[in-house]
């Protein structure tokens, strides 16, 4: 089977780990910055970094319609944290002039877990991943509020407080309580989206789950 040529929306975040997880889990890995690059992949990261200077840079390369136009027509993508973010169909605690390409119907809450010193790490098990939780790193991360018909969940957290108001007619993604289960893992068809930086402890087993993604698409 051919391997899988993945991009890394390589303008803000970890670009660098996320192109040498996906080359450790059997893809063809490469930055992506233009339109051109764009059109020689079959799937693509979008990775953590701060999701309003993504936001802002990929409108200054001219990436956001081409972004668009792949989504719609199906090309696989992933998310982590600032990247989960840019996937939302909404954002809540976002600036005003933030967008995001809206392809998951969700919630999310921005910086929901605290801020840079209220980072943490926690086991999370994913679904349609074998094998023991992954050691979750959480760094400034977002949480899933609420999630429409169509989204999977795939991992949770336990830790922060209830849920607040999100989509109207969406499904809650998690239950009130000082210790709720926060949704941290979701897809929804070809897309997926993780509130944590797999590419961050050496563990490929989601890289390795979205190159499968890739190939089946």
């Amino acid at each position: 089977m051919a391997t899988p040529v993945i991009g890394v929306l390589a303008l803000q975040g970890d670009v660098l780990e996320h192109v040498a997880a996906l080359a450790a889990a059997g893809a063809d890995a490469r930055p992506v910055r233009r339109p051109a690059e764009l059109d020689a992949v079959d799937g693509l990261v979008i990775p953590g970094g701060e999701s309003t200077t993504i936001s802002k840079l990929v409108d200054i390369f001219e990436l956001r319609e081409p972004i668009d136009k792949r989504i719609a027509g199906g090309m696989p993508v992933y998310g982590s944290c600032a990247g989960m973010i840019m996937l939302a169909a909404e954002v809540l605690d976002g600036r005003p002039d933030q967008r995001g390409f809206q392809g998951i119907e969700m919630t999310v809450r921005r910086n929901a877990f605290g801020r840079q010193v209220d980072s943490f790490e926690a086991p999370v098990q994913i679904a349609g991943v074998d094998g023991e939780p992954f050691h979750a790193v959480f760094i400034r991360a977002p949480w899933v509020e609420r999630v429409g018909a169509g989204v999977e969940v795939l991992g949770r957290v336990t830790g922060g407080s209830g849920s607040r108001p999100g989509v109207r007619g969406a499904e809650p993604a998690s239950s009130p309580g000082p210790t709720a289960d926060r949704v941290v893992a979701v897809r929804q068809g070809n897309l997926l989206a993780t509130s944590f930086h797999p590419e961050l402890t050496g563990d490929h087993r989601l890289h390795r789950y979205f190159v499968e993604l890739v190939r089946a698409a």
